[in-house]
């Protein structure tokens, strides 16, 4: 047997070895406090340390990785921290929903909604969420295939669907514990494997010279680090991998988490783009895959290390992914038209897993660029953040809500298919149109949120 077919049984070796793994580390939930909740067979929560790693390693998402690299080789630190600034989400978020829980008893996103503003507004959360949910299946696998060979090969396809198969199987066994559970193996991965990769570039430059690659200037970066600073005040809202488990265990024990986790992930994203700068300093050619062409250019150890970190970055997001379809399409959605399916519930979570599981890498199949996944999703929901932060401040009325919330969903279709006028961006950078969509359509947001509720208040 020659050295590459040797290498290649080593790396679908390892895929294979990865799903068996985590079949076996993970329970087979039969309640549905289990499946839904994350709870063990006993009824009691998630220990703080395993939400705290299941919070940081689900947001940790492969795109994510590779983005932030991507950034670095682009924009040097700048490009890094523009994209570890969207972690500061998680904390934000994580206090938010401790005042929702505390002030006004909310027992989850949607149902909240629909209590103080709407069976429409919560359908119309739900819908964001969907797309979002669909957004992660396809964006995950696609890094995973990328290491396995060039998008669109039968090696990337395949391994895009093997990946998908395996994570698919256990998350089927025991929904959000199973993925609470295994988070733990994978953030624990992860981090040797991020360390391990680290120690093979950074040695290689000095703290001046990995500084040498950033500028201060709009065009250079900044105009994405602005538009993260925005959109983390609502990007969190919409993704259910992160507000889950906001509200399966005690309201300071989860803000703790929710912190902690927070930084975590800010740290690691922006270690991760120093891949990057590593990538610019050496000359390599730009790509939209920086850490697979640089691990390539490294070697056999330093691709199997990156297959890893990608592996592990990418299961734990599509298995909390599928965990939170589960739970929206078998409990959430039913209790919003007034039906408790029962334990019928884990049947229609189960089920809806495998729909996702085939119609979310139809995307990945065709080709799309993963970036688009973040700052166009990202620039959709900006409407969601008057809605969460300001309630209470606010009197809360249901135009409010579909004023904030569609002004961002027409803003963000609109830049979408090139309707924002060139008037709005603020800068010459590649963001600019984009920065200018989302500090303006920020403001319209708020404006569209607080302006009934005054009203109302004043009547």
């Amino acid at each position: 047997m020659d050295t590459g077919s040797v290498v290649g049984l080593f790396f679908w070796g390892f895929l294979l070895v990865y799903g068996v793994l985590m079949v076996a580390l993970s329970p087979r939930a039969v309640t549905l406090g289990g499946f839904f909740n994350g709870e063990d067979g006993q009824g009691r929560s998630a220990a703080p340390w395993l939400l705290t790693s299941s919070i940081f390693i689900s947001w940790i998402f492969a795109k994510s990785v590779t983005n932030a690299a991507n950034l670095g080789a682009s924009y040097g630190l700048v490009g890094g921290l523009a994209y570890a600034t969207y972690w500061l989400a998680i904390p934000l978020t994580g206090f938010v929903i401790y005042r929702l829980r505390r002030r006004f008893a909310a027992t989850g996103l949607v149902s909240f909604l629909s209590s103080h503003y709407g069976r429409g507004a919560a359908l119309a959360f739900s819908a964001a969420i969907l797309i979002r949910l669909f957004n992660e299946v396809w964006s995950n696998t696609a890094v995973v295939g990328g290491y396995y060979g060039d998008a669109g090969s039968v090696e990337f396809i395949a391994a895009a669907l093997l990946f998908t198969a395996v994570t698919l199987a256990y998350s089927l066994r025991g929904g959000l514990r199973s993925s609470i559970l295994t988070d733990a193996a994978q953030a624990a991965i992860f981090i040797v494997a991020l360390i391990w990769v680290l120690g093979l570039v950074l040695p290689q430059h000095s703290p001046g010279e990995l500084a040498s690659t950033s500028h201060w200037a709009l065009n250079a970066g900044v105009d994405l680090l602005l538009v993260a600073g925005l959109q983390a005040f609502s990007y969190g809202f919409h993704d259910p991998v992160l507000t889950d488990r906001g509200f399966i265990s005690e309201e300071k024990t989860m803000r703790r988490s929710f912190v902690i986790a927070g930084v975590l992930g800010f740290i690691a994203i922006l270690a991760f783009s120093l891949i990057g700068v590593h990538a610019q300093l050496t000359g390599l050619a730009a790509s939209d895959n920086v850490p697979a062409a640089l691990a390539k250019s490294m070697g056999i150890g330093a691709l199997l290390l990156m297959t890893v970190v990608m592996v592990s970055a990418a299961g734990s997001t599509l298995d909390s992914t599928f965990s939170s379809l589960a739970k929206l399409a078998g409990r959430e959605l039913p209790l919003l038209a007034g039906r408790d399916l029962g334990q019928k519930a884990i049947g229609v979570g189960m089920a809806v897993m495998v729909i996702f599981a085939l119609l979310g890498n139809l995307p990945m199949i065709a080709g799309t660029d993963i970036l688009k996944a973040t700052t166009i999703s990202g620039t959709m929901v900006i409407g969601l953040a008057p809605v969460f932060i300001l309630h209470g401040l606010v009197t809360p009325t249901r135009l409010g809500f579909h004023l904030s919330f569609w002004c961002g969903i027409v803003l963000g279709l609109a830049l979408t298919v090139g309707w924002i006028p060139p008037s709005w961006a603020i800068g010459d950078g590649k963001y600019a149109l984009l920065l200018g969509a989302n500090l303006y359509g920020l403001g319209l947001c708020v404006l569209g949120y607080v302006i009934p509720g005054w009203l109302r208040g004043r009547g």
